[in-house]
């Protein structure tokens, strides 16, 4: 099977378009750049079908070199059948390549290995064959100074067969399938910690079972959780009469004088071997397919939280709220540069309200401000009604920013080298403040995990999670475009083919230079080469440019198809520009080439018609209800606007404005049958929630949105 042929198995597309995808894979094409600009070369693939295509071509790879290394070490052990060798080169299947392998594969020595030491296989391969020999005379033939008695003999041969049925591919195979079908997954408390305070979040598991196939992501992750942390512990299960049937059919020929040994062999292999591993395996199968699950929850918040709606370049006055420690306020400009920092006391002990109000608003006219940003941890209410106090000179747009992560940020090398001569509370301010005028450019600061919008985000395999959540930040980043005279380091360094190293060369080259006034001077920056032009021009943005195409998703390798599209209109290309009447004439067939198709022009033709145009929406206030500030202000059936801030499987959490997110389970979000939460919802969303339950001593509040 080649490698097209795999990957068919699971992309649905054309082999043309997955040949040409592994093509411009293997030349470092970036995923963002064959997405946008190779349209017509894959058959307009998006990018998670790009991702797929380049995800089942290393598995492909993995799998190809496991064979070579199989292959290579049952030949040096000159165990290599013409037969079994066909077997495994034919086969595209990492578990069956390793149940081939299983009889070959080094171990340490078993209790068939000593049996077979001691003379036994002759005698297992005889009631293997199930005729009707005598066997406990035969028995006494096999005795010796090391097996001194007959049922030693037979003992040691049932031990061989137990390991022949284990390895007995079809018997695995099948076992597979009732697993997957028919298991049950049990947890136990462990009684000495019945009691223990931390169990007791864990106290649905402590007698529970349920079909593993039935078993949702969150709830297996947390059962997993549960036994990590002593206080549970797990069993994988299957009726072992349906086992032993199973196997019977497999392995038993007919009735004879063997099949009582035969059917002792059998049910110790699958006590002793078939079970543990059948069992295991089938935990780590439905452990991935959670980590999937749990994981694409992980970057759909994601995406949706990096993608949220900016406010632009507006002058910014940051607010991180406190109590005895103070609010520390930050004033920022356009670039989201720090201009000035004070910390004030409105609130208990010291009470200095009228101060602070003065001080507010001095810095409000001092600095120009458009809007105020408080952050939504401790005191951000009675800070909101604060400021919401103050009699400004002109209107001031209050909102409150998920401070999630901040401080995470504040206490990192990338805040520590943006602001090397202040504190951990003005890094944060800033933080906060840069978070409502572009959320992209900031949140890509800040790992992921730190954020608050996963679930069990820590008990997923984290190497899949890291290489999910970054393919997330690069997909929305280049979805965007970024401004290259602005963009920091670290958000450059997420554009298409840039990374660390070319980012860092970018900011220098920036700083000792000057802004960039063309996509062109990019290959005069230290070590950025054809190919790293080629994959990232397209995705900075150069306001004010000498060419106008400079600030759009054009790429400058159809600048010349432009200016033809200009020049046979009887126009300049600024002409063109943002001239839907003029753009509508165009012809896009009239201009296909070998590299650009009808698919590139008819993107280029609606990126000339809104060029550079921002794919966000545009941030919105949004106000609690004024009588809530606290879980003790919450009552059944209160009916309150609230805002998303985490979506899991089972549900969505709302901020109502008091410390802790009320939960909307997934039965709650509208009437009738809902599978997916991400059909009702979004991150930043703003609902209307009704109150059902209110649990003030676990701080849990249960909303509903079937108003």
């Amino acid at each position: 099977m080649t490698n097209i042929q795999f990957i068919a198995k699971f992309v649905a597309t054309t082999a043309i378009n997955i040949q040409n995808t592994v093509q411009l894979l293997q030349e470092d094409c970036t995923i963002p750049f064959i997405s946008r600009y190779r349209k017509d070369t894959t058959g307009n693939l998006d990018e998670v079908q790009i991702e797929n295509i380049a995800k089942f071509q290393k598995e492909y790879e993995v799998i190809v070199k496991r064979k070579e290394a199989i292959l290579k070490s049952i030949e040096e052990q000159k165990a290599l059948s013409p037969e079994l060798k066909s077997k495994i080169e034919t086969s595209f299947d990492l578990q069956e390549l390793e149940d081939f392998y299983l009889p070959f594969k080094k171990k340490k020595k078993t209790k068939a290995d000593v049996a077979r030491e001691n003379g036994l296989e002759p005698l297992a391969k005889i009631i293997m064959a199930q005729g009707n020999e005598d066997i406990d005379f035969l028995a006494t033939k096999y005795v010796n100074d090391n097996i001194i008695n007959e049922e030693l003999a037979l003992q040691g041969a049932r031990d061989i067969i137990a390991e022949w049925i284990n390895e007995n591919i079809y018997v695995r195979k099948q076992l597979r399938r009732l697993y997957q079908r028919k298991a049950s997954i049990t947890t136990k408390v462990v009684k000495s910690k019945k009691e223990d305070e931390n169990a007791q979040k864990f106290n649905q598991y402590f007698d529970w079972s349920e079909p593993l196939s039935k078993t949702p992501s969150h709830r297996l992750l947390a059962m997993l959780r549960a036994e990590n942390e002593g206080f549970v512990k797990m069993k994988i299960e299957v009726d072992t009469e349906e086992v032993y049937d199973l196997i019977d059919e497999i392995i038993l020929k007919k009735q004879s004088n063997s099949t009582s040994h035969v059917q002792l062999a059998i049910e110790d292999s699958f006590k002793r071997l078939l079970n543990p591993a059948i069992s295991n395996e089938s935990l780590q199968e439905a452990k991935v397919k959670a980590d999937a699950n749990s994981i694409q929850v992980f970057a759909n918040n994601l995406g949706q939280l990096l993608l949220a709606p900016p406010l632009g370049e507006k002058r910014i006055l940051a607010i991180d709220p406190g109590f005895r420690s103070g609010c520390k306020i930050v004033c920022l400009d356009e670039k989201g540069d720090l201009l000035y920092n004070e910390t004030i006391y409105p609130h208990a002990p010291q009470k200095e309200e009228a101060m602070a109000m003065k001080k507010i608003r001095s810095m409000v006219n001092s600095y120009k401000i458009d809007a105020i940003s408080i952050g939504n941890g401790t005191a951000s209410r009675e800070t909101e009604f604060f400021i919401k106090k103050i009699a400004f000179d002109k209107p001031v747009q209050v909102f409150i920013v998920s401070e999630a992560g901040a401080s995470v940020y504040s206490a990192s090398k990338i805040a520590r080298d943006e602001f090397p001569n202040y504190d951990v509370t003005v890094r944060g301010s800033v933080s906060i403040g840069r978070r409502l005028s572009d959320p992209l450019a900031e949140l890509v600061k800040i790992d992921p995990k730190a954020i608050g919008v996963g679930q069990y985000q820590h008990d997923v395999d984290q190497n899949k999670l890291k290489e999910e959540l970054d393919n997330t930040v690069i997909r929305c980043v280049n979805s965007v475009g970024i401004n290259i005279n602005t963009a920091s380091k670290h958000l450059l360094s997420y554009v298409s083919g840039i990374g660390e190293k070319l980012a860092e060369n970018i900011v220098q080259y920036r700083s000792e230079n000057g802004p960039f006034t063309d996509r062109k001077q990019l290959k005069k920056v230290p070590r950025l080469g054809e190919k790293a032009y080629q994959q990232g021009v397209a995705f900075i943005r150069i306001s004010n440019a000498k060419n106008p195409l400079d600030n759009s998703a054009v790429h400058p390798e159809a600048y010349g198809i432009v200016e033809k599209m200009a020049k046979d209109l009887k126009l300049t290309v600024n002409d063109l520009i943002a001239n839907p009447e003029k753009t509508a004439l165009i012809k896009p067939e009239n201009y296909s080439t070998p590299e650009i198709g009808l698919l590139g022009l008819k993107d280029i033709i609606k990126e000339l018609e809104k060029p550079g145009l921002d794919p966000r929406k545009s941030a919105k206030v949004f106000e609690f209800d004024p009588n809530v500030k606290s879980i003790k202000d919450v009552k059944s059936g209160m009916i309150l606007p609230g805002i998303v801030n985490n979506i899991t499987n089972f549900g969505c959490f709302v901020d109502i404005g008091v410390k802790e997110s009320g939960l909307v389970h997934i039965s709650q979000l509208k009437a009738g049958f809902v599978s997916d939460v991400n059909e009702v919802v979004k991150l930043h969303q703003h609902v209307q929630v009704k109150v059902t339950e209110v649990d003030e001593d676990r701080k849990r509040i249960q909303l509903t949105m079937i108003l």
